[in-house]
């Protein structure tokens, strides 16, 4: 006979497709436990069997060679209405399975022993059961191991149902988190139109540096499953890519780097560094249309620490390497070295100039 409906059927369903799992692809997770608990019973099938509102699904299978069929013959139907752990040691004995065709076959379904899937609200989604064709008995052990096993099931379950969510509010967040830069992007550059001090425009024009490097880590964060480290060849690339754009006519802007990852600290730092060299060099380095290249390179040496280089062939700074700090910005050069717990070397002979910051990895 065809089991009545769950009494809590409606919340039931609802937390069964919360878990999103309906009709996904077999995996090898669930593949394991099913043949585990085949072998261990030591019957001919195994399944993770899910009940929907028309049919019984399974998720992992072995020994059936089906993935769903319907509830008029499902088994589990029955059991998901009884207490955490039914075994029924010969069906055409219990008057719930006796009509079933799937039991009253040639070969047919005579033993059955089912361990129910419950989320921790207690509602029952399924079960991981175990068939024969033959009537038998499971030892105590091997009910135990059904049990447990069941819970294994729920726990892969719950995680991954955990992750999608996670998923959901980080990308809420990153969504967020852009519109808030572009919108403080905005507001400090039309700020910076308002103010005709030389020393304010430049503080804000230090700020918006620090925006924009903040903005291309959160580009690469969101790209990222993970969101803890950085790639800095991407992000260098990605950096300069959005700069080029900026150059005089006749200056080329050219990134070499090494993959190597950073924390997003380090990466906002070293995005505030870049932005302002390259900036300075645009503006001071290639007077009257003089043509010329600013190059950025990161390299490994030293094992495992990292330099990154900044250097143009511009005029270069008569002045020496004390104007060159000054004209990178105190205070950012600064907090960048601090931040990256290196070292910073500005060098003034030769064509152009150069920076040039070495840090652990």
């Amino acid at each position: 006979m065809k089991a009545n409906a769950h009494p809590k059927q409606e919340d039931r369903l609802r937390a069964l497709y919360s878990f999103d799992i309906l009709d996904t692809d077999r995996e090898k997770d669930f593949d394991d436990i099913v043949a585990l608990a085949a072998e261990l019973c030591g019957t001919a099938i195994s399944v993770v069997n899910l009940i929907d509102a028309e049919r019984q699904w399974f998720k992992a299978e072995t020994g059936l060679g089906v993935r769903e069929t319907p509830l008029e013959t499902s088994i589990c139907s029955h059991v998901i209405l009884e207490e955490d752990f039914v075994e029924i040691n010969d069906t055409l004995q219990d008057s719930r399975m006796c009509d079933n065709p799937l039991c009253l076959a040639e070969p047919g379904l005579r033993f059955y022993a089912g361990a129910l899937l419950k989320t921790s609200s207690g509602l029952p989604l399924g079960t991981l059961c175990v068939l024969d064709y033959q009537p038998r008995k499971l030892t105590g052990i091997q009910r135990r191991t059904l049990q447990v096993l069941a819970r294994q099931v729920m726990a892969q379950l719950e995680l991954r149902k955990s992750l999608r969510a996670e998923e959901i509010l980080r990308k809420e967040a990153d969504h967020r988190v852009k519109n808030s830069l572009m919108s403080l992007s905005a507001f400090t550059r039309l700020q910076q139109r308002h103010y005709d001090s030389a020393d304010t425009r430049t503080a804000l024009s230090r700020v918006m540096a620090r925006i924009d490097a903040m903005s291309r880590v959160h580009e690469l964060l969101y790209q990222q499953p993970d969101g803890r480290m950085i790639c800095l060849k991407s992000f260098l690339e990605l950096v300069c890519g959005h700069t080029a754009h900026l150059a005089p006519p006749g200056v080329a802007l050219q990134v070499e780097a090494c993959a190597r990852e950073v924390s997003v600290n380090k990466a906002v730092a070293i995005g505030s560094f870049v932005n302002e060299f390259i900036a300075n060099s645009f503006k001071h380095a290639f007077p009257d249309e003089r043509p010329g290249s600013v190059t950025v390179r990161l390299e490994q040496v030293n094992g495992s620490a990292l330099r990154l280089t900044c250097r143009d062939d511009g005029v270069g700074y008569a002045a020496g390497a004390d104007k060159i700090v000054a004209g990178l910005g105190v205070k950012i050069a600064e907090v960048v070295r601090m931040e990256l717990e290196g070292e910073l070397e500005v060098f003034a002979e030769g064509p152009g100039v150069s920076a040039a910051l070495l840090f652990p990895a």
